[in-house]
């Protein structure tokens, strides 16, 4: 793991949007991570909240990757 979230990062990750860091997992990740994206996905409030707390370095790694795919697509 890289270096904690800041607490302006984390609430960031938390109150963005899953869409596109959900995609950038699929996508971009190894199996374990294609999965979590789609559990990400599909996660109530709280259980999205405990995927990205129990991971949050590689979430904000793909929270970064998914927005450089919407930028991509036009919607960043």
């Amino acid at each position: 793991m890289t270096h904690p979230l800041t607490p302006p990062q984390q609430q960031e990750l938390e109150q963005a949007p899953v869409y596109w860091t959900a995609r950038a997992m699929q996508e971009q990740g190894s199996r374990f991570y294609r999965a979590l994206g789609e559990a990400l996905e599909a996660a109530d409030a709280q259980n999205r909240r405990l995927i990205l707390r129990t991971w949050p370095a590689a979430c904000w790694d793909f929270y970064e990757r998914g927005q450089r795919l919407a930028a991509e697509a036009g919607e960043g």
